[in-house]
């Protein structure tokens, strides 16, 4: 549980970094905006270390599934779009992967 915690704080301050340049770069705010989105991507990195998994990759890939899913939720709450139903779905398809990755059963070594 503490790692979907994890994977969705990251998820928070990933879109909001990844939109600060975002608003620099395409919507014409001022360069000033870099600064509290490379603030948010740091902070990003240090929480996504956070989440329970003995492997970078393993952890990475199932956190897909949840950026996925929040990246939509800002796109309703923030830019006021509403996902379609091919959104929703594609979301639901990714949860699930990111799901069967991070909670599947692991063999051990022996």
């Amino acid at each position: 549980m503490r790692s979907i915690l994890f994977q969705i704080v990251a998820a928070f301050f990933e879109i909001t970094g990844c939109f600060a340049f975002w608003a620099w770069l395409r919507l014409g705010q001022s360069a000033l905006w870099v600064l509290p989105g490379a603030v948010s991507l740091v902070a990003f990195a240090l929480v996504l270390t956070r989440v329970d998994s003995a492997a970078a990759g393993r952890a990475f890939a199932a956190y897909g599934g949840v950026y996925i899913t929040a990246s939509l939720v800002w796109l309703w709450t923030v830019e006021r779009q509403t996902p379609d139903r091919w959104d929703i779905a594609g979301a639901a398809i990714c949860l699930i992967g990111a799901a069967v990755i991070l909670l599947g059963p692991r063999a051990t070594a022996g």
